[in-house]
């Protein structure tokens, strides 16, 4: 199983990240370009103009969020993978650990980097010190 997983701590309560990364506005937000998220249990969600989509499979309230995830660049025979986010409170915020799962193995690099770059990088930037 090809697998990434990675963690960063935010200065904010697990609810805002949590809530956050479900609103539509507030991922177009902190990502740098558009979002469209169905915010239950089973909804769709669309992010980075279409690039990326899924499904969420599981939501458990400010602890952790499970979607299928998939994005333009996989094989049209490749099934989703995984994003695991686990909301971890640790001292005055939240340790973030992202866990991407059954993802194209050739693909592994580009999207450590893109996490890195397209979400946790400006994630930092929207949840930091204000």
């Amino acid at each position: 199983m090809t697998t990434i997983r990675l963690s960063l701590f935010f200065p904010v309560d697990p609810a805002a990240l949590y809530l956050g990364w479900l609103d539509s506005d507030e991922h177009s937000s902190f990502s740098g370009s558009e979002a469209s998220i169905d915010p239950s249990q089973g909804g769709s969600f669309t992010a980075w103009d279409g690039y990326i989509s899924g499904r969420n499979l599981v939501l458990e309230p400010f602890r952790r969020i499970l979607q299928s995830w998939r994005t333009t660049d996989f094989p049209a025979n490749a099934p989703d993978s995984r994003l695991e986010l686990l909301f971890e409170p640790s001292g005055k915020g939240t340790q973030l650990v992202l866990i991407h799962s059954d993802f194209p193995p050739e693909q592994k690099e580009v999207y450590a980097q893109g996490w890195k770059d397209y979400y946790l990088d400006p994630m930092t930037d929207y949840f930091g010190e204000k």
